[in-house]
């Protein structure tokens, strides 16, 4: 994720940032630009941004449930911003605590588009494209334990992501974890886990990328919801850590593609973020010679995989260290054997390649 500064004052601003704390500036995001932006008032709803003063924008209207910053064009036919939109269905916001667990729902949706268009990828609207396009339903479950799969209310299918809305209530999704036996689970890892569903559909099913996740992944022909029962009854493989990124991942093909593909957008992501900090990570000695690793390049850019391997390990390293002087668990809890490596280098390919093609303006 990107720093920002207001172009007021040049005070550090966050991606959630919707006021300047020093000089008071309202503040909205910019989806093409990928910029937050001081804003200034132009009436009737009308707002000046000072990154782009010769345009003239509003807000997108879930902004009035402070649940969006973004920004649509004044005069355009959107009322909803470009992550808004992908909404089908959101819960009863009279009801309960519902309006702050979609508030947190949105809030990692928003971080997930934003990743999606910094790695240009093809995203649209399934009101726009009802064949190739996602969509969003946020739905009240019955508080059941989680599981993905034809019955269940988490999930993805045919380009429609469903999210229980107890999974933003921190006190459910921390009674699901320790149910699940999992070492890491937050919202944001949900959203990407689940666009990874989408992404193999648009990116890899009857494509030439195919035979080669089948290769990598396994045949995903094999019966998925048997798949799951075998995984929810008997457990992870014994040997998953050699193979996978998570137990999880071992369960089916479409679940290994869907975990790494969630772990390579968690890279990317934490990477930009270590970018916009400057760090710098001293690696340890190798015979006596220390190494230092200095983070300074756009990673939804990085052409070579080995790249941003070169600069996660370290990083990860230094992360899980500062969290143990917390007595803090790890803040990254996995170990990437190679032949986790090898997808998650798939991944990355399959990413480069589909930016390519919606360059060319084939992609969609």
């Amino acid at each position: 994720m990107k720093l920002f500064n207001c172009q007021c004052c040049g005070q550090l601003l966050y991606f959630e940032n919707t006021r300047c704390e020093r000089c008071g500036s309202t503040l909205g995001y910019l989806a093409n630009r990928a910029l937050l932006s001081a804003l200034t008032a132009a009436g009737e709803g009308r707002w000046h941004a000072l990154a782009a003063p010769a345009e003239s924008f509003r807000f997108c209207a879930n902004a009035s449930h402070d649940a969006c910053n973004w920004l649509v064009a004044a005069d355009g036919p959107d009322v909803f911003c470009r992550a808004c939109r992908l909404n089908r269905t959101i819960p009863n916001l009279a009801a309960g605590n519902n309006l702050q667990l979609w508030q947190r729902l949105e809030a990692a949706k928003h971080r997930l588009v934003y990743g999606l268009l910094r790695l240009g990828l093809p995203l649209v609207s399934k009101f726009e494209d009802v064949e190739r396009g996602l969509a969003f339903d946020f739905l009240e479950g019955s508080g059941e334990s989680f599981r993905e799969g034809p019955q269940v209310v988490t999930g993805h299918a045919q380009g429609i992501i469903t999210i229980d809305i107890a999974e933003a209530d921190d006190v459910e999704r921390e009674r699901h974890r320790r149910d699940m036996v999992e070492t890491y689970r937050t919202l944001l890892g949900h959203f990407r886990h689940e666009s990874g569903h989408h992404y193999w559909e648009r990116l890899v099913r009857n494509g030439v990328w195919l035979e080669a996740f089948r290769e990598m992944f396994g045949d995903e022909r094999r019966d998925y919801a048997a798949a799951l029962e075998t995984h929810y009854a008997e457990g992870p493989r014994a040997d998953w850590q050699q193979h996978y990124v998570s137990a999880y991942a071992g369960a089916h093909p479409w679940e290994d593609f869907a975990e790494t593909w969630a772990h390579y957008l968690h890279m990317v992501d934490s990477l930009e973020t270590a970018t916009a900090f400057g760090l710098s990570v001293l690696s340890g000695a190798d015979q006596g010679r220390a190494v230092e690793i200095t983070i300074d390049f756009d990673p939804s850019l990085a052409a070579d995989f080995d790249t941003l391997i070169g600069a996660w390990l370290p990083l990860t390293y230094a992360v899980n260290s500062l969290n143990r002087s917390m007595g803090q668990p790890d803040l990254y809890p996995f170990v990437l054997a190679p032949e986790a490596m090898g997808k998650l280098r798939f991944v990355h390919g399959l990413v480069h390649r589909a930016r390519e093609r919606k360059r060319e303006g084939s992609a969609g």
